[in-house]
């Protein structure tokens, strides 16, 4: 979990010219232009299940910590009142946030231990149950997560708020 917040820290303080910021938000409007809580579920799932490849999951599990980071820092520099948000409080300080970043934690922490008793000849069959276990887990996580992210999401445009990306 550390390791994920680490690294999503660095990537929500990379610079972000504003060409790229507009690029960004332009695809990023059209990912969430129809999103309900199914498709953002069905998103963060996507993201998730590679996380369990013994090795790749890894690597891929820090490379989507770092990308969302980037894209923290994209949305900042088009939308300058969220630089007063810390990028961690996103995700320690919103119930969602909290449940993709266990999620994904979880999901990375399996590849490590899978590909360890992987270089160890460990034989995988210990390692069955626990797996889908925590694949059970996470799925349920990212599901409730998802519903929770959209239903926030509804009450923030119920109050009018504006949130970068959304049309509201």
């Amino acid at each position: 979990m550390a390791i994920f917040t680490g690294t999503y820290q660095i990537g929500s303080m990379s610079t972000v010219s504003q060409e790229e910021a507009d690029i960004f938000m332009s695809e990023f409007e059209e990912l969430v232009l129809d999103i309900d809580g199914f498709g953002i579920f069905t998103h963060n799932t996507s993201l998730a299940l590679p996380m369990f490849i013994p090795g790749f999951g890894v690597a891929w599990g820090l490379f989507s910590a770092w990308s969302t980071g980037f894209a923290f820092a994209a949305i900042t520099t088009t939308a300058p009142i969220l630089e007063k948000v810390p990028p961690l409080a996103i995700l320690f300080l919103s119930p969602f946030g909290l449940m993709e970043l266990t999620a994904y934690s979880l999901a990375t922490s399996r590849s490590f231990i899978l590909i360890r008793a992987i270089t160890k000849k460990i034989n995988l069959r210990t390692f069955i149950k626990p797996t889908v276990i925590e694949i059970g887990v996470v799925v349920g996580l990212l599901l409730a997560g998802g519903y929770l992210e959209f239903y926030m999401i509804e009450m923030a445009q119920e109050q009018g708020l504006q949130i970068p990306g959304i049309d509201i």
